[in-house]
């Protein structure tokens, strides 16, 4: 990766940005629009810095575009919030291609024992009303996955010894 201790200076604070994110949501069901606009606002300094291509950038755009178109029909369905939306989109602008599905199966794997969890509490509360799952959590978390799966890894493998 060009761009060195730049890059993953900008690396380190999408990481921030989204333990930030998952305590949000998980405090106030919330993930704040700055927060969002700020994750995807460093992706275009991060494919400068990194030296990316133009053909990659391409990637990351229109991946991001049509997560967001999809995931705005979910949302209009009421079957996402918006703040959890945004989100993933914005990581879409960071995240490989390849990287990305990984990081969908990964944050549905998460998302789905976080619904589980949440149901359960729901249920043994005997609370009623709609459940309102935290579902940055499991968005977030899956992106620190892929942040360490695509950038930390490869370190791992030219440093181990042996």
């Amino acid at each position: 990766m060009h761009g060195g201790i730049f890059s993953y200076g900008l690396l380190s604070a999408l990481a921030i940005a989204l333990l930030v994110a998952a305590f949000t949501d998980l405090r106030r069901r919330q993930i704040d629009n700055w927060l969002n606009a700020a994750i995807a606002l460093g992706a275009p300094v991060f494919w400068l810095v990194s030296g990316q291509s133009w053909l990659d950038v391409g990637f990351h755009l229109a991946i991001a575009l049509g997560m967001f178109a999809l995931l705005a029909a979910m949302f209009a369905l009421r079957a996402m919030g918006g703040g959890d939306v945004k989100l993933l989109s914005a990581l879409a602008l960071w995240i490989e291609p390849i990287s990305f599905v990984q990081l969908l199966m990964v944050m549905s794997l998460l998302g789905g024992a976080l619904t589980l969890i949440v149901g359960g509490l729901h249920y043994a509360r005997r609370s009623s009303g709609r459940i309102m799952v935290p579902y940055g959590i499991a968005i977030s978390f899956a992106g620190l996955w892929a942040l360490a799966d695509q950038y930390l890894a490869p370190i791992y493998f030219v440093v181990r010894p042996g």
